[in-house]
């Protein structure tokens, strides 16, 4: 099992980003344009909330590839959590923290991931996967930022 932390203060009000990071229009404008990533199932617009599912379509590595979440945990402003019940991965839990620093905002994120096929899977975790999540979600959090702060 695999823990990716990210985190970045942006000069935006709490609700303003936590409401753009569940937003699934944004979440889809955010993320690496190569991967070509789109909501096709369950809630595909608009803001996802606890109990709510999406299936997101991409392309990793050059693959073809879907990963159905469910918001498990809701606390609005301050945090989400969205886990994997179907997908690629042996488990994946992500968990959205906000936190109000005057006037701005600190976004935090921990990804939790687990591969599967044993100690192949364990080595992909350390030494591709580590790496490739914490870049993609780096990239998604600098340009929630930008996005915010227009």
């Amino acid at each position: 099992m695999v823990i990716v932390t990210t985190e970045v203060l942006i000069d935006a009000p709490i609700q303003y980003c936590f409401d753009l990071a569940r937003n699934i229009d944004i979440h889809t404008q955010t993320v690496w344009k190569h991967t070509n990533e789109r909501a096709v199932e369950g809630t595909t617009s608009g803001l996802i909330g606890i109990g709510d599912y999406v299936t997101f379509q991409a392309r990793h590595f050059l693959i073809k590839q879907k990963l159905t979440s469910k918001i498990t945990e809701y606390k609005e402003p301050y945090y989400f959590v969205d886990e994997m019940v179907k997908g690629a991965f042996k488990s994946l839990r992500h968990e959205h923290k906000f936190e109000e620093q005057n006037g701005k905002t600190l976004m935090r994120d921990k990804l939790t991931f687990e591969a599967p096929l044993g100690i192949f899977g364990w080595t992909a975790e350390r030494i591709v996967l580590k790496q490739y999540m914490k870049r993609f979600l780096d990239h998604r959090n600098h340009q929630l930022k930008a996005l915010a702060e227009v």
